[in-house]
């Protein structure tokens, strides 16, 4: 009993529990070329999609693998996710589905 009773306190104390509401903002973290380079879909997104949105930024940084970086009050960090895997289609949905909009486009009067 002992036993199952310490599994679910590490199991519960060790899970992520944020919501969509506790991202304060986010980072995208990859190298210019490397990796990026190899993933023309990824690379399509982290330039010319991601500077469109409120409240992201980019770092690039050297020999980074391309990740999302969801950060809470204080800019701690809440999750690091791969960008690696998905086109660019999804790396869009994927900060839509986390709550992130683009930005307003600028009215030229």
């Amino acid at each position: 009993m002992k036993v199952n009773i310490l599994f679910c306190l590490i199991f519960v104390t060790g899970a992520i529990a944020y919501e969509n509401s506790d991202i304060v903002s986010a980072r995208i973290e990859s190298c210019r070329g490397c990796s990026l380079n190899r993933l023309p879909e990824v690379k399509k997104f982290v330039l010319e999609d991601a500077p469109g949105y409120e409240r992201l930024e980019v770092k690039f940084i050297t020999g980074a693998p391309p990740e999302l970086v969801l950060l809470g009050d204080s800019d701690a960090e809440l999750e690091r996710l791969p960008l690696s895997k998905l086109n660019q289609q999804e790396c869009n949905e994927l900060l839509q589905n986390r709550g992130f909009t683009k930005k307003a486009e600028k009215s030229e009067f």
